[in-house]
């Protein structure tokens, strides 16, 4: 595996990622409202119409797994042009740069952007300066199901490494 290539491949998946949550958190809110904590949510759905927020879910469940679908194919693609031939090696791939969008997910977006920049607050929860600084609700969720993400995305890109 080609260690300078998994650095310019972690920057551009950086920023698709980056893309990936900023563009429609400002299209449509709503979108990721099952990612903030429950007081938000509570706040929210005072002023909007309530959609399934619980974890298992069907929406939940349906926009998590397109998550999973396309980290799986930007991963394995990535893997490919550096050259982690083979499931161990696509595996690590996969967990190491998960690791990383994690870390840079919860650290940057959430601690930094989505809790102190106004414009990333659902609309009708801008006073809620308190709910949004929960730092520890976004290290849990970084780390459960964070965590089993990372694995099953790893497995995955690593059966499709098996095929370079």
């Amino acid at each position: 595996m080609n260690w300078m290539i998994f650095l310019i491949e972690a920057i551009v998946f950086l920023g698709l990622f980056t893309l990936m949550v900023i563009l429609p958190a400002k299209k449509n809110p709503a979108v990721g409202v099952h990612n903030y904590p429950k007081e938000i949510q509570e706040e929210y759905f005072k002023t909007h119409e309530r959609v399934e927020t619980a974890p298992l879910s069907q929406r939940t469940v349906l926009v998590k797994s397109l998550g999973v679908l396309i980290f799986v194919a930007i991963l394995a693609f990535g893997a490919w042009l550096c050259g982690a031939k083979g499931f161990w090696k696509g595996f690590l791939y996969a967990v190491l740069m998960f690791a990383l969008v994690g870390a840079y997910d919860t650290f940057f977006l959430d601690w930094v952007l989505f809790a102190r920049l106004p414009m990333f607050r659902l609309p009708g929860t801008e006073h809620m300066d308190e709910a949004y600084a929960q730092k520890w609700f976004h290290v849990k969720g970084m780390l459960f199901p964070g965590s089993l993400f990372a694995l099953i995305i790893g497995v995955l890109t690593g059966l499709i490494a098996i095929m370079f």
